[in-house]
């Protein structure tokens, strides 16, 4: 098979992977009609560049500044993982009356979490005040701003002015990649301006992250991963590795 099979095998992946969330070995093979062995080594190339993550049997995307999953995707991917996540975070609050909520999906389900707590929430997350709207003990304020159709979410300088006027008590807060090189890393800086600045404003910040987001690196710096007091997790993030970002100052919470 020629260098030029090869990169248009490759690419077909790129775009199967973005479009199915996941893509998996043993059905690659079968639907570009190529030994497993090629697609494995087709895999390892895409991960080296930093375009695909590999998983147990097969590859997700990683996120880059030229690609931002969707909510679609960000709902179906780690799904069971990032309920554990929320369910513990919700459990982080230790008497906090002010909560900001970040984009994004698991913030999100945070928010179904916070229905019923006697809490002010401030959230640039349409999706998250949705979730909170039916409650009568949370009260919601929606940041303004341009709005993000990808994950409808409020960024630019009207939420960014207005978060700078707040003092919070915890912020619950997502990432497209941490690294311990990198820091916590976003593909837009509108978005990246937004969640420097609820960790700037807020008393305490937890990471919530699925493990996948983990040793990758995006196009925009927001935070350091020293800047959180809590990282939570799933299990699926192993021990050892999670020591590694406990030695740079937070606990790492793998539930």
């Amino acid at each position: 098979m020629t260098s030029v099979d090869s990169e248009t095998r490759q690419n077909r992946i790129i775009e199967l992977a973005r479009a199915r969330g996941r893509v998996e070995v043993v059905s690659l093979a079968e639907e570009l009609q190529v030994a497993s062995e090629t697609i494995r080594r087709d895999l390892k190339a895409l991960a080296s560049r930093r375009l695909l993550k590999r998983v147990h049997g097969g590859a997700v995307p990683a996120e880059t500044a030229a690609f931002e999953s969707g909510l679609e995707y960000r709902s179906q991917v780690d799904l069971a993982q990032k309920e554990r996540i929320a369910q513990a975070a919700a459990g982080l609050l230790h008497g906090a009356e002010t909560v900001y909520l970040d984009e994004g999906f698991t913030p999100r389900l945070i928010a179904h979490q916070l229905a019923d707590q006697r809490l002010t929430v401030v959230t640039s997350s349409l999706l998250a005040a949705e979730a909170l709207a039916h409650s009568t003990t949370v009260t919601v304020l929606l940041l303004g701003g341009r709005m993000r159709g990808r994950t409808l979410a409020t960024v630019d300088q009207w939420a960014v002015d207005a978060l700078r006027g707040l003092v919070i008590d915890v912020a619950f807060l997502g990432t497209n990649a941490v690294s311990r090189e990198h820091g916590l890393t976003t593909s837009d800086p509108a978005v990246a301006a937004v969640k420097s600045t609820a960790v700037t404003v807020s008393r305490r910040s937890v990471l919530v992250a699925a493990h996948s987001k983990f040793g990758l690196s995006n196009f925009c710096r927001f935070a350091d991963v020293s800047d959180f007091e809590v990282i939570v997790t799933g299990t699926e993030l192993g021990f050892a590795e999670a020591t590694t970002y406990e030695a740079l100052g937070p606990t790492v919470l793998r539930v």
